[in-house]
């Protein structure tokens, strides 16, 4: 029996760094045919759907962890809510740390391409992750997700060594 969602609640994670450069952003890249040569707006913070009954965070870090095979370790910051353009809502945390962008390994899904066809293809759900400082990453990122920078750049100048508890 498939497990039962909430298709337009989805929750994700913003890993984030600081260097000498200043703050970096971790996100994701949408796999398919569809946004093969997408760019501008096509990026995300990884996240996917929450499953019926599951906690908002651990759906989160689930899937931070499906689509780029980091396994997420907090404090985790929380970031609230967007909703986007087509209607879905987005609960978001982010956390500090540092990963390999070029060492993603993604999950796959399977979706028929072109739709109607009859013809059924499979590719990684994310088919790259990259490191982007917050003016790159809003032009990059869905617009109604660049939201979460501002949120995030606004907690970090509010107490920029407090480190939020484990569960946040």
């Amino acid at each position: 029996m498939p497990r039962s969602t909430r298709l337009n609640v989805s929750a994700g994670l913003l890993l984030f760094r600081r260097s000498n450069g200043g703050l970096e952003l971790f996100i994701a890249h949408p796999g398919g045919p569809f946004w093969k040569d997408r760019d501008a707006g096509a990026w995300t913070i990884p996240k996917g759907i929450v499953e019926s009954g599951e906690d908002l965070l651990d759906a989160a870090r689930r899937e931070f962890e499906e689509e780029t095979s980091i396994h997420p370790l907090g404090p985790f910051i929380p970031l609230g809510s967007i909703r986007q353009k087509a209607g879905k809502t987005i609960h978001a945390w982010a956390f500090e740390g540092d990963a390999d962008a070029t060492a993603v390994v993604s999950n796959t899904m399977r979706t028929e391409w072109p739709r109607g066809s009859g013809r059924w293809i499979e590719f990684p759900e994310v088919d790259r992750c990259a490191w982007f400082d917050p003016a790159t990453a809003r032009a990059k990122m869905n617009p109604a997700q660049a939201e979460l920078i501002d949120r995030l750049e606004a907690a970090l100048s509010a107490s920029p060594d407090a480190t939020p508890s484990p569960d946040s």
